[in-house]
């Protein structure tokens, strides 16, 4: 028996971003996206995902925990504020365990909470697109938890990396909450769906979206290899 079946928890658990936002609201949204973004193992988390529904929740999120009278501007901004400071700070532990730590990760073996190949993939990543990888990497899964990192191992200047880390993050946060809100009241407004009755199927898109990158360029390499 696993820990997760001893406390009751599946891995389609882990997955699913509403069961994070129904067991821990607020909080467990920031800690998930600080885990993600700081912490190697976790990689597997729904960050994108998560971000986006909680967009579709955010007025209920903000009331349940913060306060009852506000309006949707002055939810997306507390939450906006509140998320992207973890990320913030998750980047920067990110970085420092890279700095401190990264000839030990090069040489540490695969288990289910830490992949090599996406330190590796990260790392490459990093290569093509220099300083920009903080930012771009807030959009792909995976190689967002790794890109922190890498600038760490290769000792990025920390000035620098700290630019573009609040700019990448400042960036990522706004556009998945925004995008979620939003097109939530519009699909509602104009259709009569509700994507808060579907979110499955939004959850399936968001993934295949933002994993396709990295498919894309692992199919190329082992193409360019073969």
């Amino acid at each position: 028996m696993t820990l997760l079946e001893i406390i009751g928890i599946t891995f389609k658990d882990l997955l699913n971003p509403e069961f994070y936002i129904q067991n821990g609201g607020l909080w467990m949204v920031i800690f998930i996206v600080f885990a993600e973004t700081g912490l190697f193992v976790g990689f597997f988390l729904p960050g994108d995902a998560l971000l986006f529904v909680t967009g579709i929740f955010s007025n209920e999120i903000v009331n349940t925990v913060l306060f009852k009278e506000s309006n949707q501007w002055i939810d997306l901004g507390v939450l906006w504020v509140m998320i992207t400071t973890a990320g913030v700070l998750g980047n920067f532990v990110g970085y420092w365990f890279g700095k401190k730590g990264g000839p030990f990760l090069y040489q540490r073996k695969d288990t289910f909470f830490f992949k090599k190949k996406y330190l590796i993939q990260a790392h490459d990543f990093y290569e093509k697109n220099g300083g920009w990888t903080i930012v771009i990497a807030r959009f792909i899964p995976f190689i967002r938890t790794f890109a922190p990192i890498v600038a760490g191992i290769v000792k990025m200047d920390y000035k620098k990396f700290s630019y573009y880390n609040i700019v990448g993050c400042m960036s990522w946060v706004a556009s998945m909450l925004l995008a979620g809100h939003f097109l939530q009241q519009f699909i509602k407004s104009k259709f009569g769906y509700d994507l808060t009755e579907h979110l499955e199927i939004i959850v399936l898109t968001i993934v295949v979206v933002t994993t396709f990158p990295v498919i894309y360029k692992a199919i190329r390499t082992k193409t360019s290899k073969a």
